[in-house]
C-alpha cells in the first residue's frame, strides 16, 4: 500500500510501512522513512508505483486550464478529488486527481486553499487583479533581463544610470534596475562596479565620488531654503579696541578676530573676538534649523559647502571695515611672565580693522621677524609694521601657551609634515568638474600666524568650556581621557580633560559660522555672560537635555562623514595631480604594514617590496596604474635611499591621519552571491 501526502506544502509518496491511529510511517523512494499525520494524507492507493503516479500526474495538471477548471468547479469549498470528477470524468482515476491535486496547489490567484487538499474558488474580480500583477511580473522580468543583456554589451540603460546611487549604496534589492545589475554581473562574471564603469554608467570619476556624497548626505539637494537673516537686537556697547583677524584668502565665514592692549603697561590685555550669530538666530527659528540639518560647513579642494546660506553669514561674519557683533573674551596677562590675571565675556559691538590673509603674509610674519625688533626683509618692504608690536607678543604668548599644554600632555605636539593646500585653476567659485589643472602647495604646520590663531583659540575654548562648568550650563566638549593607544577624542555634554589638547575642558565655540556645535555652545556662553549665576535657568539647553544629545551623535555622524568626503576627494586631486605632472616615481617614507607615505605629497599608499624595510626607511617607488574610481594606486620599492631609517613619530593620531589618505575598496550593496527572495504565495492577496 502506497501513500500520497503533503509535507510543508510538497506533495509526496511512499510505501506505507505501518499505521495508527494519528499517523503512518512511510518509507520514500530514496530509503528515507518519515513519520506522516493521519490529516496530511491525501490518497492511498495499491498501484501504480509511488514515482508513476506523480510523473503521469505532473503530465495530466499541466493539461488542466484554470479557466475552465475554475467554470467547471463547486461554489463551495471542496476537495480535488471533486474537481477531478467534473473536470475529467467521475469517478476520476488515480492520476486524474493527484494532477487536479497539483494545479490547484500551484494556482493560488485561481483556488484558495481551504484546507489540506480543500480549495475554494478565488472570487472573479481577485483572479483579474492576480492576472494582472502576474502579467506585470512577467513584462518586468522581461525588462530586467533585457537591461542586464544590454549591460552585459557594455550598454547602460537610462533607469539605470539615474538609479545608479541608489543600486550601488542603498539598494532595493526587489527594484528591476538592481536585479538586471545583478543578473548581469552574474552572467558576465564581472564585479557590480567594473561591470557598470565598462558600461559607461559612471560619467566621470569625480562625478562619481561628488554625486555619492551628495546621495548619502543631501539626498533633497544641497541648496538653501529662501532664508532673511534675523537682525541683533541687542543694544550693544562699542568696544574700544582695533581687532584683526587672520584667515586663509578663500575664507567668507570670518568667525574669530584678535586684539591687543594695554603693552608696556605691564598688564596687557589680549581679546578674542568671536561672530556672534547665537545674539540673533534663536533655537527653532528657521535659520537654526538650516543649520542643525547640515551640522557644518564641508571642504573640499576648489569648492565649499557652508553651513549657513551666504547672505546670512555675511550678515554676522567678521567684515572688515565694520563694528561686528561679537561675544568677547578678554585674558588679562602679565606682561613679562604671561601669568593669566583674569578674564571676562562681553557682549559687544568689536570695530575690525584688518582681515589678514595668512597665505598672503607667511613669508613676511615670521620667527624671526617677530622674535627680533631689528630684523627687515631684504626686499626693504615692511607690511604690518603697525601690527607688529601685537603680532610680536601674540606669537610670544602662543609658544607660552603651548609649552604649558605641553608640559600637561607630558611630551610635545610635533608638526614634522606641512598642511597641503589646493588649488584649481580657472575654478573660482563654481562647481568643479573634475577636469580642473590642480596645483598642490604646502604649508609649515605651526607658522607663526597659525600658531597665534591656533592658540587663541584653543584658550577661548578651554577658557569658555570650564566658565560653563562654573555656572552649571551645559555645553558640547571634546575630550580624551589619556594619550594611550586607542583612546580616542570623544564628544560629549561634560567638562572632561582633553589629553591630546593638555586642557581641563575643551568645548568648540569659536566657529559658530562654520559648526553648529559652536553656535550651540555660544548660546549657553552668551547665557552666562547675560545672568551670571542664574544662567542655568536661562539657557536655551538645560542639563540633561535630549535634544543636546541628540545634537553631539548627529554633528559627530555629519562631522566625520564630510572629514571623511573632504579625505577622499583631497585624495582624487592629488591622483590627478601625479596623472596631469606624468609623475611615475616619487620618494617615500615607510610606516608600517608594507605601506608608505609619499615625501612631498599628502599619499599614502602600499607598495610592493617593503615587508623587511624597518619604519622609516626611505625609498624610491614606482607608481602603478591610477584607478580614479576606487581612488586606488600602489607601488613598488625600486630602490631604498637611506642607510638609517628615519625617526618617525609613533602617535595613534598621525597613523590613523595616515590611513585616512589610503583608499581602500569601495564598499557597495550590490550582492551578487545573495539568494534571490522567494515569490509571494499569492500576488492577489
Amino acid at each position: 500500500m502506497f501513500a500520497l501526502f503533503d509535507e510543508a506544502g510538497k506533495f509526496l509518496a511512499g510505501r506505507i510501512l505501518s499505521e495508527a491511529e494519528a499517523s503512518i510511517q512511510v518509507e520514500l523512494e530514496s530509503g528515507k522513512r518519515v513519520k506522516v499525520k493521519a490529516a496530511n494524507v491525501l490518497l492511498k492507493f495499491d498501484k501504480p508505483s509511488p514515482a508513476e503516479l506523480l510523473s503521469a500526474a505532473q503530465t495530466l495538471s499541466q493539461g488542466i486550464e484554470l479557466e475552465l477548471a475554475w467554470e467547471f468547479a463547486p461554489e463551495d469549498d471542496f476537495g480535488f478529488a471533486d474537481l477531478a470528477s467534473v473536470y475529467f470524468q467521475d469517478p476520476p482515476t488515480l492520476p486524474q486527481q493527484a494532477a487536479a491535486l497539483l494545479r490547484l496547489q500551484e494556482a493560488p490567484h485561481y483556488f484558495r486553499r481551504a484546507g489540506k487538499g480543500r480549495f475554494k474558488k478565488a472570487p472573479a474580480e481577485i483572479i483579474q487583479q492576480a492576472l494582472a500583477a502576474i502579467e506585470k511580473k512577467r513584462v518586468l522580468q522581461l525588462q530586467i533581463e533585457d537591461w542586464a543583456a544590454a549591460l552585459g554589451r557594455g550598454e547602460c540603460p537610462q533607469p539605470i544610470r539615474e538609479q545608479l546611487y541608489k543600486i550601488l549604496f542603498k539598494p532595493d534589492k526587489n527594484a528591476p534596475e538592481y536585479k538586471a545589475v545583478v543578473e548581469a554581473s552574474r552572467a558576465t562574471h564581472t564585479a557590480p562596479l567594473d561591470l557598470l564603469q565598462k558600461a559607461g554608467a559612471i560619467d566621470s570619476p569625480y562625478q562619481f565620488h561628488w554625486r555619492r556624497f551628495l546621495f548619502e548626505n543631501f539626498p533633497k539637494g544641497y541648496g538653501f531654503p529662501a532664508l532673511e537673516a534675523p537682525e541683533i537686537r541687542d543694544e550693544l556697547p562699542l568696544a574700544t579696541v582695533q581687532a584683526f583677524s587672520i584667515d586663509d584668502s578663500a575664507t567668507t565665514e570670518i568667525d574669530d578676530a584678535l586684539s591687543v592692549q594695554g603693552l608696556g603697561e605691564g598688564t596687557v590685555t589680549v581679546g578674542i573676538h568671536i561672530a556672534a550669530p547665537g545674539l540673533a538666530v534663536q533655537r527653532d527659528s528657521a535659520v537654526d534649523n538650516v543649520g542643525r540639518a547640515r551640522l557644518s560647513t564641508v571642504y573640499m579642494p576648489g569648492y565649499k559647502l557652508t553651513m549657513l546660506p551666504d547672505e546670512v553669514v555675511q550678515r554676522y561674519t567678521l567684515q572688515e571695515g565694520r563694528d561686528c557683533p561679537a561675544v568677547s573674551l578678554y585674558v588679562a596677562l602679565d606682561e613679562t611672565t604671561l601669568e593669566i590675571r583674569g578674564h571676562e565675556t562681553r557682549l559687544e559691538r568689536v570695530p575690525i580693522a584688518h582681515n589678514l590673509r595668512h597665505d598672503q603674509l607667511d613669508a613676511v610674519v615670521t620667527a624671526e621677524w617677530l622674535q627680533n625688533p631689528g630684523f627687515e626683509h631684504q626686499n626693504g618692504t615692511q607690511p604690518l609694521s603697525h601690527l607688529r608690536e601685537q603680532l610680536s607678543f601674540l606669537y610670544r604668548l602662543a609658544l607660552h601657551l603651548k609649552a604649558q599644554r605641553e608640559m600637561v600632555r607630558g611630551k610635545p605636539e610635533t608638526f614634522n609634515r606641512p598642511d597641503y593646500t589646493f588649488k584649481l585653476v580657472g575654478n573660482g567659485d563654481a562647481e568643479p568638474s573634475g577636469h580642473e589643472q590642480v596645483v598642490i602647495g604646502t604649508r609649515q604646520r605651526g607658522a607663526p600666524l597659525d600658531l597665534m590663531v591656533a592658540e587663541a583659540m584653543i584658550l577661548a575654548n578651554s577658557t569658555w568650556g570650564q566658565w560653563l562648568a562654573e555656572h552649571g550650563v551645559p555645553g558640547i566638549y571634546r575630550s580624551q581621557a589619556s594619550l594611550a593607544p586607542g583612546v580616542k577624542v570623544r564628544m560629549g555634554t561634560k567638562a572632561l580633560p582633553h589629553a591630546g589638547i593638555g586642557v581641563k575642558a575643551y568645548a568648540w565655540s569659536t566657529s559658530p559660522l562654520r559648526r553648529y556645535t559652536d553656535l550651540v555652545n555660544q548660546w549657553q556662553i552668551i547665557a552666562c555672560a547675560r545672568h551670571g549665576k542664574t544662567a542655568a535657568l536661562a539657557a536655551p539647553f538645560k542639563p540633561k537635555d535630549a535634544e543636546l544629545f541628540a545634537i553631539v551623535s548627529g554633528f559627530d555622524a555629519a562631522y566625520s562623514a564630510y572629514n571623511g568626503y573632504q579625505g577622499a576627494i583631497e585624495r582624487f586631486w592629488t591622483l590627478k595631480y601625479v596623472q596631469q605632472n606624468n609623475i611615475t616615481e616619487l620618494v617615500a617614507i615607510v610606516f608600517k604594514d608594507n605601506m608608505a607615505r609619499a615625501d612631498e605629497l599628502p599619499l599614502v599608499l602600499p607598495v610592493l617590496g617593503a615587508q623587511d624595510l624597518p619604519r622609516g626607511a626611505k625609498v624610491r617607488v614606482k607608481l602603478g596604474e591610477i584607478d580614479e574610481v576606487a581612488l586606488d594606486v600602489k607601488g613598488t620599492v625600486i630602490e631604498r635611499l637611506d642607510t638609517a631609517p628615519e625617526a618617525v613619530a609613533e602617535e595613534e593620531a598621525e597613523e590613523e591621519e595616515a590611513e585616512h589618505l589610503a583608499a581602500g575598496p569601495i564598499e557597495i550593496a550590490v550582492d551578487v552571491n545573495e539568494a534571490e527572495a522567494p515569490a509571494g504565495d499569492n500576488p492577489a492577496s
